[in-house]
C-alpha cells in the first residue's frame, strides 16, 4: 500500500508520482509534490469531449462543424480557439472566433 495523497480533482486514490509531480491516471490531473494542489480561482469546471479538464486561458480545437444561431456563420471542424474563459451555464465556454464573441459548449471542444 502506498502513502500517496488522493487526487484533489476527482478524489481517486490511484495516484502515482514522479520526482516533482503527482499524477492521476483516472482524470489526467497533475499537481506538484512540493505544495498543495492549486485551487481554481472561480471554482467553475468544464471538461472537453474527452473528459480533460479545461481552465481559463486554454486553447481548444472544435471537433465538429457548429452552426451559429441567428447568423450564417459556421465554425468549421479543426478551428483553433485561443484564450477561452470558463463561465456558468449550459454554454460553458466564452471565447472569440474570427472577431465574434461567442459562448460555446465544451462537449464540442478538445484541448489543444
Amino acid at each position: 500500500m502506498h502513502n500517496l495523497p488522493p487526487c484533489p480533482q476527482c478524489g481517486m486514490e490511484h495516484t502515482y508520482t514522479d520526482t516533482e509531480f503527482y499524477f492521476c491516471p483516472d482524470c489526467g490531473n497533475e499537481w506538484s509534490t512540493k505544495e498543495e494542489a492549486p485551487k481554481e480561482e472561480t471554482g467553475l469546471t468544464a471538461r472537453d469531449a474527452h473528459g480533460t479538464p479545461l481552465v481559463d486561458g486554454d486553447s481548444v480545437t472544435v471537433i465538429k462543424d457548429l452552426k451559429v444561431r441567428g447568423s450564417s456563420m459556421v465554425i468549421k471542424q479543426g478551428t483553433l480557439i485561443k484564450g477561452i474563459r470558463i463561465i456558468e451555464g449550459d454554454h460553458d465556454i466564452d471565447c472569440k472566433v474570427n472577431g465574434t464573441s461567442l459562448q460555446l459548449k465544451s462537449e464540442f471542444m478538445k484541448k489543444a
